[in-house]
């Protein structure tokens, strides 16, 4: 027989060995040692009151064992020589996209601009330490994407587009811990996930399937409204009879040449600000209620912020408890910052986008003459102000937070996580008034829902302008282009996803849309 049961637990409780056991054991008025498993199935922490509570959801096994495997197989099949799906890019849409395709017997042959997860890491290295921007490896692009070495979480809402417990259980297929499928929030790591993504690349290489590293898709060739070759690095061209996109939001040169081949592409609402850093410390004191240091029980805090001003939302984004903040430039000429957390999340700061909604259609009247390439515009240009406030390199500009809400250029600036340095800089009035305005109303109404939040101990950092894409490449109710016969727009640069598990969704539905095609 088995029961599933929801149990609650305080920190005091939490430290006895077999508690869930015995719980579980008075709830259902038996004797334990009828009970021949407890299986968690979800936890979560409630730090909402005084007391912590840690929520567990269980399956009891009463004179029965649990299962020991999975419920879920990934049958790949060996399709060295079957038919074949093009797929640009290399993150977490096309490899699922790729996976899927093994799975249904198909081959896929993936184009990816940047660099393996190993190689990877030097020029990572060259953007913290040298300033030097690699316009084809860096946080954003290359294998695994822009989640690689951002941190990793897994967090989704997107529980409609597909079965997310199957991308769950086909990361720990590939050496992911069982945690991510317990935990309310699960997380990697950046120092876990490239290993994860290596084995990925195995399968796919093991089953017969081709990843291509260095290799930027130039051009489209289009006949008839029918996607017929791929240009790869100005050289050679390849033929193609079904391409999933899945370039990620970040592949400015992909937009750019589609609006120049006039393929349709929308411009689409997105949100940019800022990031703050605080001394975790601080966060764990707000949320846990505690005067010193947490309970050693209890991870690194994080925090979840919203706030309505002059309707439009102000709200924190990638909230990366005992991380670091990182440099997430694609370009020379530009300043990007985003937030990533190692898998034990035990660095002293923590770190979350605060960012504002923008309105496609109201906010950007000075760039309409771009049509759908206005908020990519605009984005650039809020990157190259913070180049320039920075130093013109890629240490960033920031501020204490009391003085951008108080309009006064900081004299000294907090210790960061940010490895290429912070330069003191008038954020309050660098920042376009659409974005400043609303976040030094916002910083102060998220100190009166987190009392401690609003302080200078607290620096924000500039720009967190990749939240997501500022263009939508519009397509049918089959997945497949409005237009363009063969093309399936994929994942966060289409605009469909937003984060690692909506983006893997969404490349498995794209790759049976295009074996569907055949």
């Amino acid at each position: 027989m088995i029961k599933e049961l929801q149990l609650r637990v305080n920190l005091i409780e939490e430290r006895k060995k077999d508690i869930l056991l015995h719980k579980s054991a008075s709830f259902l008025k038996i004797k334990a040692h009828t009970i021949s498993a407890v299986k968690v199935l979800r936890k979560s922490i409630d730090a909402r009151k005084k007391e912590t509570i840690f929520n567990y959801k269980v399956a009891v096994y009463i004179n029965e064992n649990a299962p020991e495997k999975s419920d879920y197989i990934f049958d790949y099949k060996d399709v060295s020589n079957a038919k074949e799906i093009h797929i640009i890019g290399f993150g977490p849409a096309g490899m699922y996209a790729a996976l899927r395709c093994i799975e249904l017997g198909y081959k896929p042959i993936v184009l990816e601009r940047g660099k393996n997860v190993q190689q990877r890491r030097r020029d990572l290295k060259a953007i913290n330490q040298d300033h030097n921007v690699n316009n084809n490896s860096n946080y954003c692009f290359g294998e695994g994407g822009a989640g690689t070495y951002s941190d990793g979480k897994l967090y989704t809402r997107s529980l409609k587009r597909g079965d997310v417990r199957r991308i769950f259980e086909n990361l720990v297929y590939h050496g992911a811990t069982e945690q991510i499928l317990i935990d309310a929030h699960p997380h990697i790591g950046t120092n876990k996930l490239p290993k994860i993504i290596k084995t990925i690349r195995e399968t796919i290489l093991n089953f017969g399937g081709e990843i291509h590293f260095n290799s930027s898709v130039t051009d489209f060739n289009i006949q008839n409204n029918k996607i017929k070759g791929l240009q790869i690095n100005n050289e050679k061209e390849i033929n193609v009879k079904s391409v999933i996109l899945a370039t990620g939001h970040s592949a400015r040169d992909i937009y750019e040449l589609l609006h120049k081949k006039k393929i349709a592409i929308k411009a689409k609402s997105f949100a940019m600000g800022v990031r703050v850093e605080h001394p975790q410390k601080i966060i764990d004191q707000i949320q846990y209620s505690c005067s010193g240091e947490r309970d050693e029980l209890l991870p690194a805090a994080a925090y979840s912020l919203v706030e309505q001003v002059n309707n439009r939302g102000v709200y924190s984004f990638c909230m990366c408890p005992g991380g670091f903040i990182v440099p997430a430039a694609t370009a020379d000429g530009e300043v990007v910052v985003n937030g990533m957390s190692p898998s034990r999340r035990n660095n002293k700061f923590a770190n979350s986008g605060i960012v504002v909604e923008l309105d496609i259609d109201k906010d950007f009247k000075k760039y309409d003459h771009l049509g759908p390439l206005k908020g990519l515009q605009f984005q650039k240009d809020l990157e190259k102000i913070a180049y320039f406030a920075g130093g013109r390199t890629q240490t960033a500009p920031a501020q204490r937070l009391v003085d951008f809400v108080d309009g006064k250029l900081s004299t000294d600036l907090n210790e960061t996580s940010y490895q290429p340095g912070l330069n003191s800089a008038p954020l309050h009035s660098l920042l376009p008034k659409i974005i400043g305005s609303k976040l030094r109303k916002g910083f102060p109404a998220f100190g009166n829902k987190m009392h401690g939040y609003f302080t200078n101990e607290a620096n924000i950092v500039g720009v967190e302008s990749r939240t997501s894409s500022p263009v939508n490449i519009p397509r049918k109710e089959n997945l497949e282009h409005i237009e363009i016969e063969g093309l399936f727009p994929c994942g966060e640069g289409g605009g469909y996803a937003g984060g690692i598990i909506s983006a893997a969704m969404d490349g498995e539905r794209c790759a049976e849309a295009a074996i569907a095609r055949h």
